[in-house]
């Protein structure tokens, strides 16, 4: 497993998911059970992880589309 993605904005994790199942790329949400106040205000960031054979796919579909990605 490696991550992908970690990102504050609650829109991205759930786009980034659909765009990564429709290519068929199992995506894990790490912190999905977080249900404190700091995650609900956008805090604490969330993260998105795939398998490690999985990445370099993952990264070109992200980016190209458009979402940010730490190097």
């Amino acid at each position: 497993m490696k991550e992908l993605l970690r990102t504050t904005d609650p829109t991205i994790i759930p786009y980034a998911t659909a765009l990564l199942q429709g290519e068929g790329i199992e995506v894990f949400d790490i912190d999905v059970h977080m249900h404190t106040i700091e995650s609900t205000l956008g805090i604490m960031p969330r993260r998105l992880w795939v398998r490690r054979e999985d990445h370099f796919m993952a990264v070109s579909i992200l980016r190209d589309n458009g979402i940010p990605l730490h190097d």
